[in-house]
């Protein structure tokens, strides 16, 4: 068994394609609108793991959490960028280009090093070798 992708519900679509392309790239697939109802979605496809679903829909309700808050319930994407090096270099893009760094870099009690951003929206990306 794989994990095939991972979706995310996004109230500004283009602006979490953006960020997600710009920070953690992979192959954009054209954007989906629904002939039925209004919905549209991004995909964007990654060499190794799950991709990445973008959704928008209108009208969707306001999370309850705070923005990189902890609750049950999923917490957070990771993503693999290769080196402690390549870290140390997003964490720093990521926090000169105006996101908050909620957590790292550091290495954790299992051994990683980890850095956590979170996204326009609020929602956790760790990055990690």
């Amino acid at each position: 068994m794989q994990m095939q992708h991972v979706s995310i519900f996004a109230k500004d679509l283009e602006k979490m394609k953006d960020f997600f392309m710009t920070y953690f790239p992979g192959r954009l697939q054209p954007k989906y609108s629904s002939p039925r109802r209004p919905f549209e979605s991004y995909t964007i496809l990654y060499d190794a793991g799950p991709n990445l679903d973008l959704m928008w829909e209108p009208d969707l309700p306001e999370t309850l959490d705070p923005p990189g808050g902890i609750s049950s319930g999923y917490s957070h994407l990771a993503f693999s960028v290769g080196s402690r090096e390549a870290v140390d270099a997003l964490g720093a893009r990521l926090r000169q280009d105006g996101y908050e760094i909620v957590d790292g870099p550091r290495t954790t009690g299992q051994g990683e090093y980890v850095c956590n951003v979170l996204d326009p929206e609020g929602n956790k990306v760790e990055f990690t070798i």
